[in-house]
């Protein structure tokens, strides 16, 4: 009786050896060309921030010279120290930093709730709403700042902090983003098995919803609490001098009849710093959430 020599195995194996997938499945290798490609990327990317810093540690004279010197110099401390003196930098960390955590921390608040409730709760008119709350991204942000500013001084709130957090705590994108990663992201039979267990919506939130939505929760804080630390328009018209955030101090910062680019380059990379931070802290939650929905799939 002949021996039948199974080859489709063996042939998978050849492909998943080409292909870079080892026999778990789990691990994929690119080519050479794909290695460096990505390093040419990470290098342009990269770029911007090295030439801030080169900047940064540099004279105002040694920044205009050509070729530029592609090494950093000894004057960064100094730069830095300018920068904290010439228009109170430090107090304008601190309220960027006090105006970007309120305002992400509301936005993502306010938006996983409303996005639960427009993805998973039923009652009426929750078209209307999400239609009217979408339709908000269409009108532009500079037609609301006259009475949005009228508002605000007439609430007594111009030159403080809470004219730029009370605007922004909660944000149509916001909303409409976390709405899309719940009605894929949650099951309905969690959220029915919580109401046969007897549990409120806000436990189901709390005790559901939250853990399934903490990745994009992340990045959903990021996003809020980059797009808010960069923020220029809105600071600038209802903060003065005396109480910015790290945008207006920048801008104060090269106000001079000759301005000094070394000592600019200096407040930016000291306005960058925290936001490097954020970015590292949650972006490690957000590669655990993905790793973590990988394992359960």
């Amino acid at each position: 009786m002949a021996t039948v020599i199974p080859t489709a195995p063996r042939r998978a194996k050849r492909r998943d050896r080409k292909s870079g997938v080892n026999q778990a499945g789990k691990q994929m290798h690119g080519s050479k060309l794909t290695y460096v490609i990505l390093a040419v990327v990470v290098l342009i990317s990269i770029f911007p921030f090295y030439w801030t810093i080169l900047a940064a540690s540099t004279s105002n004279t040694e920044i205009n010279k050509v070729p530029p010197n592609w090494l950093p110099g000894g004057n960064l401390f100094k730069n830095f120290h300018a920068a904290l003196n010439n228009v109170d930098m430090g107090k304008a960390l601190v309220n960027s930093l006090i105006v970007s955590g309120c305002v992400a921390a509301g936005t993502v608040m306010f938006s996983t709730l409303a996005g639960f409730a427009f993805a998973k709760l039923r009652f009426r008119f929750r078209s209307v709403l999400l239609g009217l709350t979408i339709g908000t991204m269409m009108v532009p942000y500079q037609l609301g700042i006259v009475p949005l500013f009228l508002l605000m001084t007439k609430l007594g709130w111009s030159d403080h902090l809470q004219s730029v957090i009370f605007p922004t705590l909660v944000s149509a994108f916001g909303v409409f983003f976390m709405r899309q990663y719940l009605l894929n992201a949650l099951p309905d039979e969690l959220v029915e098995a919580g109401r046969v267990d007897g549990a409120s919506s806000l436990r189901i939130f709390l005790s559901v919803v939250v853990p399934i939505a903490r990745p994009a929760m992340a990045v959903l804080g990021m996003l809020t609490f980059m797009a808010s630390w960069n923020d220029f328009f809105w600071p600038i018209v209802v903060l003065t001098s005396d109480n910015p955030t790290v945008q207006v101090a920048i801008d104060n910062l090269g106000s001079g009849y000759v301005p000094d680019e070394s000592i600019i380059m200096a407040g930016t990379l000291l306005g960058t710093l925290p936001v490097l931070a954020v970015f590292i802290v949650l972006g490690r939650q957000i590669v655990g959430g993905i790793m973590q929905g990988a394992v359960k799939g």
